[in-house]
């Protein structure tokens, strides 16, 4: 699945409450690590062993409630949701680290 822009909090309310495991990007257009990150996110949302998770981005400075509730202190930041609950989450641009993430995103499929 593509990555998705969340334009909303109330998009991201109802999306972190979701029984969909979801994965959020928290990036901002002047930060030279989330650019780089970014098409590595992009590549493995398409990959099939990823397909029931849902790929999102937030720019933390059009969205800023959004990153004030999670409390986001650094660009880029990873964060899986389900239900409601913080999954895990990853701070930097680590493409290893990323994918161990969306295993434990993808291991709350049942």
């Amino acid at each position: 699945m593509p990555v998705k822009v969340i334009n909303s909090f109330d998009e991201f309310t109802k999306l972190i409450n979701s029984g969909t495991p979801v994965v959020i990007d928290f990036w901002a257009t002047w930060c030279g690590p989330c650019r780089a990150i970014s098409p590595v996110l992009e590549k493995l949302s398409e990959l099939d062993e990823f397909s029931g998770v849902e790929f999102y981005k937030v720019d933390v400075d059009e969205q800023q409630d959004i990153s004030q509730e999670v409390g986001i202190r650094a660009m880029p930041t990873f964060i899986a949701f389900q239900n409601g609950d913080k999954i895990d989450e990853l701070v930097g641009a680590n493409p290893a680290a990323l994918k161990t993430l969306l295993d434990n995103a993808k291991a709350t499929l049942v």
